[in-house]
């Protein structure tokens, strides 16, 4: 894979015309698309379709979190948009994981969507997770939440750059890891607590970076995106 198509760009904006923007100007210099909750609560399925319409893959980013029937319902309805990949959040538990998978599998195929276990955000700290009620350091909560889900069925993870290669060391090459909070050097950490540089993640053994502020908030976010490519050429990684 081209070190372009690992990078992800999160359309992390409110209405569906600043996303298309963004979408007519990265498509040919990235490998895919992240909706999360702001432009799809915006603008619904519509931004889905737009982002197709193109050309591209959208990696639907929704972490659901909820009773098995209604994650199960929802991983469904993705799947009849088209979209690439799929998330939810690992701590729902097995029922909710399995019934997540089972609903996914009945759409054969190119039309099934990945199904992403999100394990702990890259916004959390230790003591974040100690205010909940979880003792353990997040890379040790990563990694119980990454067995199971893998476990009941989950294509992949989603996790910070610095839990990376421990969950390669721990569960090899097959799980599709989708990690966000990846920083360049040249931009600032903002609310990302648990980050890294694109070239590290990689290196580490990330599969796709998803990146959206260094890039969609540049002057120029195709120079910002070939910049970062570029940076990750040198980790040589070809799949």
């Amino acid at each position: 894979m081209d070190s372009h198509q690992r990078i992800v760009i999160a359309l992390d904006v409110g209405d569906i015309g600043a996303a298309e923007a963004l979408v007519t100007q990265l498509q040919p210099v990235v490998g895919m698309f992240k909706i999360g909750k702001q432009l799809f609560t915006a603008a619904g399925p519509a931004a889905v379709d737009m982002v197709r319409s193109h050309g591209a893959d959208v990696f639907l980013d929704l972490k659901w979190h909820d009773i098995p029937n209604t994650v199960a319902a929802a991983c469904s309805a993705a799947a009849q948009l088209g979209v690439r990949m799929v998330n939810v959040h690992a701590s729902g538990g097995r029922e909710m994981l399995s019934a997540a998978r089972a609903a996914l599998d009945r759409h054969p195929g190119a039309e099934r969507p990945e199904l992403l276990a999100v394990t702990v955000l890259t916004s959390l700290a230790a003591s974040d997770l100690a205010e909940v009620g979880v003792a353990d350091p997040p890379a040790n909560q990563v990694l119980r939440l990454a067995a199971l889900s893998l476990a009941v069925g989950a294509d992949g993870l989603v996790c910070s750059p610095q839990e990376v290669a421990d969950l390669r060391a721990a569960h090899g090459p097959e799980p599709t890891l989708v990690v966000p909070g990846v920083r360049p050097e040249w931009f600032a950490a903002n609310d990302q607590r648990r980050a890294a540089t694109p070239a590290v993640a990689l290196g580490d053994g990330a599969d796709y970076l998803v990146i959206g502020r260094p890039i969609t908030r540049s002057g120029d976010p195709v120079a910002a995106a070939r910049r970062v490519a570029a940076e990750l050429q040198p980790v040589g990684r070809s799949a």
